[in-house]
């Protein structure tokens, strides 16, 4: 596991609209049936090998993963975000 582990976020609370790369967690959920956090902690070690940039772990996530580039690009976003 990733030294710089991301944590995935807590769910709203009732009535509160999510915004930014965390919109499509749920979307990811569903659609890929792993949790956000095997997500992010997937995404996180792959940042971590060799420095790998933005766009290459995008390419990696749709690859050999499968996911579409919305939500590649919004976990790695959320994920590079978090870390600052």
């Amino acid at each position: 596991m990733s030294e710089r582990r991301v944590l995935a976020p807590e769910p709203p609370a009732d009535g509160q609209k999510v915004t930014g790369p965390a919109s499509y967690f749920p979307s990811i959920e569903r659609t890929y049936g792993r949790s956000i956090q095997e997500w992010l902690d997937l995404t996180a070690e792959r940042l971590d090998e060799d420095e790998h940039t933005h766009m290459q772990v995008v390419s990696w996530l749709k690859s050999e993963h499968g996911l579409g580039h919305g939500h590649a690009n919004a976990i790695v976003a959320y994920v590079r975000h978090a870390r600052g």
